[in-house]
């Protein structure tokens, strides 16, 4: 079941919401509040912004088929019917310009953010296939799932590609990202209960509560999706604080154990873990174990992220600050 929007505790950013040509949208300090989201799509509406193909933009389809043609992806994939279907859907999908030009900065600036988008959004896509009866909820989680990291363009590149640990002031940043994309997406899509900006907001929330920015229990279908694809993607991926990627068998591992320790959900991940099975069972026949045989791989200096925010207590002069839209 979609979990509706509403914020249970107001967020207030520690750094500005800016777009790819350096339009502030909400400066530093403000909350996120109902009104205050209200004001921001309000000046959103006086903008258009023309919608193209996503999968008909630049090199977009040519890149995602090569992505899913390399091992663990090219077996996950490696049903025509379920592939074909996948990306018939995603033929569907329509973003402004705005938008498309985030995805053209990420593959010039930022190759593994372009290349983690992509990916997540076609295998939260196939995973979805398993996990959603209804058609118009296949194509809402689809949308969601292509921006979820798309606040990163609000993250300077020094920090999400150092190869050293993160002091505190870095992890904040990181963790902007996931506020950044709420804003930034409700924004774009004129509607700050869009499925897309609340996955940007809540990917990194966990069901446990054990996640950010909020703290809260995730309980919203599409964003579980989007958050496990996310997870066992950021694990198999090369990427610049460790030397190398995570092996097929201890990624799927280390994604059970969350889902059994109740981080992330055990449906989705028992989904995930099919798709990987050699002839691909019905999402409900795969058990989840403790068992950890694999070997994560060594001098993983990753130390997570530090929730950016100074809730729940906003200070109500910062209201009187908020910008005029």
């Amino acid at each position: 079941m979609i979990v509706g929007g509403a914020m249970e505790k107001p967020l207030q950013l520690c750094y500005p919401v800016l777009t790819l040509d350096g339009k502030e949208l909400l400066p530093v300090g403000i909350c996120l509040t109902p009104e205050t989201m209200t004001e921001l799509v309000r000046s959103a509406r006086t903008e258009t912004f023309p919608a193209t193909r996503f999968l008909e933009y630049g090199t977009v389809a040519k890149d995602l088929r090569s992505y899913i043609e390399q091992p663990p992806y090219s077996h996950i994939f490696c049903n025509p019917a379920r592939t074909k279907a996948v990306f018939d859907s995603l033929q569907q999908v329509e973003f402004g310009q705005h938008l498309l030009d985030i995805y053209s900065y990420f593959k010039s600036h930022d190759p593994y953010t372009y290349r983690h988008i992509l990916t997540v959004f076609a295998l939260s896509r196939l995973l979805a296939q398993d996990l959603f009866d209804d058609r118009k909820e296949l194509s809402t989680e689809l949308v969601a799932a292509s921006n979820h990291d798309i606040g990163k363009v609000c993250v300077p590149p020094t920090v999400y590609n150092k190869s050293t640990p993160l002091n505190e002031h870095e992890r904040m940043q990181l963790s902007h990202h996931a506020t950044a994309g709420y804003v930034l997406l409700s924004y774009f899509f004129q509607d700050s209960n869009h499925p897309a900006a609340i996955t940007a907001r809540d990917h990194h929330e966990r069901c446990d509560g054990s996640g950010y920015p909020r703290g809260i229990a995730l309980r919203n279908r599409i964003v579980e999706i989007v958050a496990v694809s996310d997870v066992f993607d950021a694990l198999i991926s090369l990427r610049p604080y460790r030397p190398s990627s995570y092996n097929l068998r201890t990624a799927l591992e280390a994604v059970s154990v969350r889902a059994l320790n109740g981080t992330i959900s055990t449906d989705v991940v028992s989904a995930l873990i099919s798709c990987n099975r050699k002839f691909q069972p019905h999402y409900t026949d795969c058990i989840l174990s403790h068992e950890q045989r694999g070997t994560p791989p060594p001098d993983n200096i990753y130390q997570g992220a530090t929730p950016c925010q100074r809730h729940p207590d906003c200070d109500p002069e910062n209201e009187k600050k908020r910008v005029t839209l």
